[in-house]
């Protein structure tokens, strides 16, 4: 399991991803779930995938090698795409042509063709979007009132986002808020951990201000899950205890 979240505020986009893969409990393994293709001053392209590892990385490689177009015949690639729209059109046909290729595999082994993307930037010249592409290739795009994406195991996180994220929040609060989600995350789902991978970019910059993996034993992220912890350990003894049941004088 996979849990990975992109953030859009006004400032910016914050994406991170776990790093953590199973085939059972005793085959865990780490791979890189997030991706960022930068062209300085021209673009910066952010993409996390959750779901099958096989999939997501025929997607991936088939991405940056060039989806066969359908009219041409030649390959369209990710980092030529005009736009942002463009480029999540892309990436949900690179989805449908390697289930045309694998999904018969698939369907004879009885596993599941289960992949999903977060993909986000900004293309010089066009707005920063940030979109969900689901496993048939189709997409949503995410907004100001809910400003904030998720894929994999994202129930336990959500919450988090639910009530701290505003799409006028500091680009960095964002960042905060989306390392305690993940923080969350990893503490009731065995299926998502460290290392992390987190994408910072602001606004406009067309260059990532921040591309870091968060390594097991990194003081900051170490302070940040024990600081949450005794806050909520806090808040809930500050709150009154339930009158339910209590006898009244």
């Amino acid at each position: 399991m996979t849990y990975c979240t992109g953030i859009l505020v006004d400032q910016g986009l914050v994406m991170i991803g776990d790093t953590r893969t199973n085939a059972g409990l005793d085959n865990v393994s780490t791979f890189r779930k997030l991706h960022v293709f930068t062209t300085p001053g021209e673009r910066v392209l952010m993409l996390a995938s959750a779901g099958n590892l096989s999939v997501s990385q025929s997607v991936v490689s088939l991405l940056a090698e060039g989806v066969p177009n359908p009219e041409t015949g030649d390959p369209d690639r990710l980092e030529e795409a005009p736009t942002l729209f463009k480029a999540a059109q892309l990436i949900g046909r690179a989805i449908r042509h390697v289930r045309a290729i694998d999904g018969p595999g698939f369907d004879a082994a009885g596993v599941s063709f289960d992949v999903s993307f977060l993909f986000g930037g900004q293309i010089r010249g066009g707005p920063m979007r940030l979109y969900m592409v689901y496993a048939a290739g189709n997409f949503i795009e995410c907004g100001q009132d809910a400003p904030f994406l998720q894929i994999g195991e994202h129930k336990y996180g959500k919450p988090i986002l639910d009530r701290a994220v505003k799409f006028s929040a500091d680009l960095y609060d964002a960042l905060k808020i989306g390392l305690i989600s993940m923080d969350s995350t990893m503490r009731s789902n065995l299926g998502v951990g460290l290392p992390i991978d987190i994408a910072v970019l602001r606004r406009d910059a067309l260059e990532p201000e921040v591309v870091h993996r968060i390594e097991a034993g990194e003081p900051y992220f170490h302070d940040l899950r024990e600081r949450w912890s005794a806050a909520l350990r806090a808040a809930h003894m500050a709150i009154p205890r339930p009158p339910y049941g209590l006898r009244k004088n």
